[in-house]
Order: structure tokens, then sequence, then C-alpha cells
């Protein structure tokens, strides 16, 4: 494989430049040299403890060791996709929250843009669809567009309790059952090793369905890596071991405690100097339409992971900032004039991709009219670069920080760096706020609601005070 020499593996390297974050280039509004001198031990402290911590399952930190432990895995689930490739028309992940955004920007950003719309020879595989939700409208619409006999569901939930994944499968499971499907021969399972309600499923059935393993150290938000997301790329025909040997490489080129030769470390240092400067709106804004989901992913990883009311010594906090998702060029036209010239309360994250999967020559035409006519001779790759690197100099010239994640082309080995980068960051980051990254408890609360309204049995209290409480009384409704 390509992504195996040396030279290749450099050629490709994501890189982070951070000049438009400084003083240098921003003045008074920038990040002083002093200011990164000053959170040195603190940066290293948050490295040394996610390096002593790898691995350790009881943390949640099992994701740092998925590009290597993974060799078994990846071979079932190379021959697993061959199998489905061959038999199914349509692919369809049934999941929520991690376990549906990796596999959907995956397949988003490595795919045809109109994969689904290709003739099966271009198209060379299922077609692909991620039920991600549990809006009716929606699930009437994937079963208007698939034949649920020709289809390979993959489930995905650990506990086998996500009402909103386990609400689909009740569904799909009722339709294949009334066309006389036997449903392991059309569902695979992508839950925990023993335990949990798919596990029952799966007695019930005599252990006939497929299953892959979501492991005990690996959250959702950080599962994309594992067959969560590595068993849908693989069957869209994607490089899954690029994507893992990318991972790794990105894992390497972070190894040093030191913000000038560790991206992800550096980026972290970056977003928590400027939170404890009350800039509070982190915005990830991809130039590439490929890399658009690459946001909504993000999202997910940063909120959950950094919005927490409790430090580790149990004080008050309240930390994290507000992910937004954005895309250039289209938000030029609708987001930027904020960002320039609204309160002074945002980092701006680009993505910049050096060299597209192709150009698309602009034609000449309209020389008479000079605001048109100079278009003509360039590409669409030309424009849009001058237009991120435009962007990213307003934004400097009116005192707004802004950084930029450089990838030299979109591919498997880069999507996994980039993947990896994100991920450590954001794993530093909550290490120097001193708070756990890996715990949702605010999502839980929620869930604990929505099962009480649902009138699940041992939520009976939580339903008699949520039917009291004084939001519900209707007094202040118009």
């Amino acid at each position: 494989m390509a992504y195996k020499t040396k030279e290749w593996r450099n050629e490709m390297r994501v890189t982070v430049d951070y000049n438009y974050m400084m003083s240098k280039s921003l003045g008074d509004e920038g990040i002083k040299d002093s200011e990164l001198r000053a959170v040195k031990e603190s940066a290293e402290r948050a490295f040394e403890y996610v390096r002593l911590n790898r691995g350790r399952d009881d943390l949640f930190m099992g994701w740092t060791e998925l590009p290597y432990n993974q060799d078994a895995i990846v071979a079932d689930i190379l021959e697993t996709a061959k199998k489905v490739r061959k038999k199914f028309k349509y692919f369809v992940v049934l999941g929520i929250g991690g376990s549906a955004l990796g596999p959907i920007m995956v397949f988003n950003a490595l795919k045809h843009l109109h994969y689904n719309e290709l003739s099966p020879q271009k198209r060379n595989g299922p077609k692909f669809y991620v039920e991600d939700n549990v809006d009716p409208v929606r699930m009437q619409a994937l079963l208007d567009v698939i034949e649920p006999e020709k289809t390979c569901f993959n489930v995905i939930s650990k506990s086998g309790a996500t009402s909103e994944t386990m609400t689909q499968y009740l569904i799909i499971a009722d339709i294949l059952k009334s066309k006389g499907v036997n449903l392991p021969e059309n569902i695979i399972f992508t839950t925990d090793a023993s335990r949990g309600n798919l596990i029952k499923i799966d007695e019930s059935f005599g252990g006939a369905f497929k299953k892959f393993v979501l492991p005990d150290g690996v959250g959702g938000r950080f599962s994309e890596l594992c067959p969560v997301g590595l068993l849908p790329a693989a069957v869209l025909g994607i490089d899954i071991k690029g994507m893992l040997a990318g991972a790794a490489y990105m894992d390497g080129l972070c190894s040093k405690p030191n913000i000038s030769k560790n991206p992800a470390l550096a980026c972290a240092v970056l977003q928590y100097i400027t939170m404890k400067q009350g800039k509070n709106i982190n915005v990830l804004m991809p130039y590439s339409d490929n890399l658009k989901l690459m946001a909504d992913w993000y999202c997910q990883l940063w909120a959950e992971s950094l919005g927490k009311a409790v430090d580790y010594e149990g004080k008050k906090v309240n930390a994290g900032t507000t992910p937004v998702k954005s895309l250039g060029v289209t938000d030029q036209h609708s987001q930027v004039q904020l960002y320039i010239e609204g309160p002074f309360d945002k980092v701006i994250t680009f993505i910049s991709v050096e060299k597209y999967a192709c150009e698309m020559p602009i034609a000449h035409g309209c020389e008479d009219i000079p605001d048109v006519g100079f278009l003509g001779g360039h590409t669409m790759q030309e424009l849009i670069q001058a237009e991120n690197k435009a962007t990213a100099y307003a934004l400097m010239r009116a005192g707004r920080m802004n950084y930029t994640i450089k990838m030299p082309a979109v591919n498997e080995f880069t999507l996994g760096q980039l993947m990896y980068l994100l991920e450590l960051q954001t794993a530093y980051t909550g290490a120097l706020l001193n708070i756990n990254t890996f715990n949702q408890p605010g999502v839980e609360n929620g869930k604990k609601a929505t099962f009480a309204l649902l009138g699940k049995k041992g939520y009976e209290a939580q339903k008699r005070e949520m039917d009291s409480a004084p939001a519900l009384d209707g007094k202040y409704i118009v």
C-alpha cells in the first residue's frame, strides 16, 4: 500500500498553521508568546495524563489504541464487507450520536457526493443510508427508497437500550418478519461483547446474528475507528487500513509534550487560552464539500466531551465552548459577516485542502464584463483556495482569531490523521480543564426523562415530578 512508504506519508502529512492566532499577526487581540510559555507546564501535564492513561477502559481511553490493536477485527470486517457487497443492494446503519455521525461523515468524505444516484456499475457497492433520528417522516422516506428484504441493516448500540436505535430496530425487524425474512440473514449487530439487549436478542435466535464488538473503553463519539465506523466504510469499499494507518501516523506526530512539535497539543492550548479569555464559540469551517459533515461529527466530539458542570475536584466550572459548524465557501455568504464584525467571542478553525480530487476549469467568456471575465482560465480549485485564504486574511485584519488545519488531499490516510488529531485535541483540552472528558451526565439525564415520559418501568417517580413541574402548567404559553 502506498501509505506505507515514508515518502508518501510525509507528502500526506496534515499540519496546523496558527500564525493568525498570535499577537504578531493580530496585535493586542492575539496570543503572546509569553502566554504560551505561561501554560507550558499545564500543557505538559495534559500530555502526560493522556499518555499515561492510554488504552485504559475504565477511563474510556481505549480509542487511543485503536490504530494498533485491530488486525484480526479488520480481517473479519473485510471478509464480512465482501459478503455484504455481493449479496445486498442496500446497506443501512441504524444508530444515533457517534454511531451515526461517524459513518455518514466518512461516507461523505471519501465517496462520490452523489454516490447513491450513480449507476450500479459506477457505484460498485450497495446504496448507503444512515438512519440517525426517530423522526417518523425520515423513517418513511427511507422505506420509500429501499427494499428491506434486499437490505443489510447494521444496528449499532453498546447496551441495546438506546431508545432511538432500538425503535428503529423494532420497526425494521417487524417489516422484515412480515416479508418472511429470517432476521439474522439481514441484520448485523455492533454491540457489547457479552451483555446488553442485542446480545439477548441474538441468544433468542441461537446466536445466529453476525456481531462486531464496540470495545468497553471506547465511547460513541470516539468510535469511528472501531467496528462502528470501520464496517460501514469497508462495505463502501473504503480503505479502512489506510484510515487506521493515518491515525497511527498522527499519533506519532503527537508524541512530544511540546506545542511546537505536537499539532494536537498546539490546538488544545490555543483553545484553552482563548476559553480563559472568554471566547466561547468554536467554529469549524472546512473548505470542502467532502468535509462538510466532519463539522457535524466534530460538534458532538467537542460539545459532549467538554461541556461539563464540575471538574475532578467537584468544583462548579461549567466548562466548554459552543461548537458551530460552517462550510466554506457557502457560509462566507451567511456567517462570516458576524465573524468579522460581531463580538470577539469566536475562534475559527479552517480545514484547507491543498489538492482536490479534480480541478474543474472555468471557461472563458463574458470578456466584455470585467466582473465576470477575469474568472476565465482559472479553475474552481484555485477559486475555493483563494476564497479560503482571503477569508482567513480578512478575519486576521479584523483582529479575529483563526487557525488552519491543512490537508494535502482528502483520502483515507489524511482523514484518519484528521480524526485522530481532533480526538487528541479534545482529550488534551479536557485534561487542561481538569474535567472528565469521557462521561456525559447531561445526556443521561435527558435519556431518563424520556424513559419517564414514555412510561418505562422504574421511572414512575420522575414522571410524577415532570407532570407537576411549573414549566408544564401552561402559564407562559401564548
